[in-house]
């Protein structure tokens, strides 16, 4: 089974959760392209890093859930795939760039972490957060996306809560997986408007 990022239920509302996420490192790569082919434009970078594809710096304990190979390391796969656009497309442009990124096992950080030997491939940390989270199952499209966005959106200030960062739309599921049993996110990072 796929390692899960770790998160905390604060509060569940009708249409969505609010969660607290704990400080987690991404593997991620940005792509210019639609919505729907940013995540497989990405995926065999990403892949290839956790596959091995990567400068070893460390030794890493057999009991780890890191297999340790010559000059590499494989990386244990968790769950979700994020991806977020970056920026508005151009006006008449469907195409835009998005960051598409694996969230590391937890027990990763910066510096321990196998440094990616592909460029396209950069780790960033991301801080502590909390963000109001829909989720729903369907195909990868970036209507499904945007309507789910809007009612993620619109029942924000009735819980109390302001957006703070842009959405970010997470994939748990392999494409081959049937679009009714996929399990998709948004997740929108938010403070309290009493805060």
């Amino acid at each position: 089974m796929t390692e899960q990022q770790p998160y905390e239920v604060i509060r569940g509302y009708e249409h969505f959760e609010l969660r607290h996420y704990p400080e987690h490192l991404l593997a991620e790569v940005s792509v210019e392209g639609s919505f729907e082919a940013a995540g497989n434009q990405a995926f065999r970078h990403l892949f290839a890093y956790i596959s091995g594809e990567n400068r070893s710096n460390q030794a890493v304990s057999m009991t780890a859930p890191v297999v340790q190979s010559e000059g590499s390391q494989r990386i244990a796969m968790t769950a979700p795939v994020v991806q977020e656009p970056v920026g508005a497309p151009e006006p008449g442009q469907q195409a835009g760039t998005h960051r598409v990124a694996f969230v590391l096992p937890e027990d990763f950080t910066l510096e321990s972490a196998p440094q990616p030997t592909d460029p396209v491939v950069t780790l960033r940390v991301v801080a502590e957060r909390e963000a109001a989270v829909i989720r729903f199952s369907g195909r990868w499209s970036q209507t499904r996306y945007l309507r789910q966005l809007e009612h993620l959106r619109s029942a924000l200030p009735v819980a109390g809560l302001l957006e703070t960062g842009g959405p970010r739309f997470a994939r748990f599921d392999p494409p081959y997986r049937p679009w009714f049993l996929r399990r998709n996110e948004i997740l929108v990072d938010v403070s309290r408007a009493s805060d």
